[in-house]
């Protein structure tokens, strides 16, 4: 299978370093050679800079890795050339243009997964299944927090000059972060309503919102916060949910999940798996994308999924702009 990467900065290559792992040779990259990093490790892989020549070679599969501003001038021509799709998250910087993807992949049969990698996190999916089995009784609410410093993210080049931090090439911290929009949903349903606050608080050097405050009511009655930045130091990414019997506790960090069941009066942790690590997820993504494209399975993260993160973040922008409690 002949696969594109539109885009090589730092998640392009690890997409690219992860398919050479797992034993994928036919590649070949579209890019504009704006990025920062060093070349080397593309040397013995074929390169177009424009997007027909790129898709005249017939790509089955093409993974959308550039900054998020431009992924649909990717995602829709090469969706039109039936082309089947990884598209990194978020799936746009807007809902704009998002209808044509959607006819574009209606109409070629093209099948798509959206680049959420937490779904495949082990300690999220055991919070998961504790809750389906109803270890906590009834999910009462939830908060979630994730915090970093920008700056520290890619030390080797300029974070003002990244996509995070540009308003034109999609970025600010509700979108760039908005992998929990997507797993919360996943976790607890469909959001029926929310209320946000965003604003750029920190003295970094931005275009763009570092901070945001989101509430949510869910569909199934479960209230829930979450809170978003770019100045944290030390890091911290956590989920907590109450429950009518109990607590669950998922941690980024260590990568355990804890349940505190009332009967029992005492926590239980579940470790992440021997030798986890980061990039697992990533790995795990890219071995399930190569199943989705070859029609194996269903995507786990479908363009659907994507597209309703995506109505969350622009509904956080709209009660920002408007002061007012957004319905869904």
């Amino acid at each position: 299978m002949k696969i594109m990467i539109a885009g090589l900065g730092s998640i392009g290559r690890r997409h690219l370093r992860n398919l050479l792992a797992l034993g994928e040779r036919d590649i070949l990259l579209y890019r504009s050679r704006r990025s920062t990093l060093p070349d080397d490790e593309l040397a013995d892989f074929p390169v177009e800079t424009k997007l027909e020549a790129a898709l005249a070679q017939h790509p089955e599969a093409v993974i959308i890795s550039n900054p998020t501003a431009l992924h649909l001038d990717v995602a829709i021509p090469a969706a039109r050339a039936g082309c089947h799709l990884m598209l990194e998250k978020p799936v746009a910087e807007s809902l704009e243009h998002v209808p044509e993807l959607e006819a574009a992949v209606r109409a070629s049969w093209a099948r798509v997964l959206v680049g959420y990698h937490f779904r495949y996190h082990p300690g999220l999916l055991q919070l998961r299944e504790l809750m389906a089995t109803g270890e906590i009784g009834r999910p009462l609410s939830v908060r979630a927090q994730w915090g970093e410093y920008l700056p520290g993210w890619h030390p080797w080049e300029d974070y003002r000059q990244g996509y995070s931090a540009r308003v034109d090439l999609g970025g600010g911290v509700v979108l760039t972060l908005s992998h929990p929009l997507d797993y919360l949903r996943w976790l607890f349903g469909e959001v029926a309503a929310l209320w946000a606050f965003t604003g750029k608080n920190s003295d970094l050097e931005l275009q763009v919102e570092d901070t945001a405050e989101i509430g949510m009511r869910f569909a199934s009655g479960v209230l829930g916060s979450l809170h978003l930045d770019y100045n944290q130091r030390p890091p911290s990414h956590w989920l907590e949910a109450t429950g009518s019997q109990g607590m669950l506790r998922w941690d980024n960090l260590s990568g355990e999940t804890r349940v505190f069941q009332s009967e029992k009066g005492a926590w239980q942790v579940f470790p992440p798996p021997t030798g986890f690590e980061r990039n697992d997820l990533f790995l795990a993504e890219m071995r399930h994308f190569l199943q989705v494209a070859r029609g194996e399975v269903e995507p786990i993260c479908s363009l659907d999924d994507g597209i309703h993160a995506l109505r969350l973040a622009s509904a956080v922008y709209d009660s920002q702009k408007q002061g007012k409690l957004i319905f869904l």
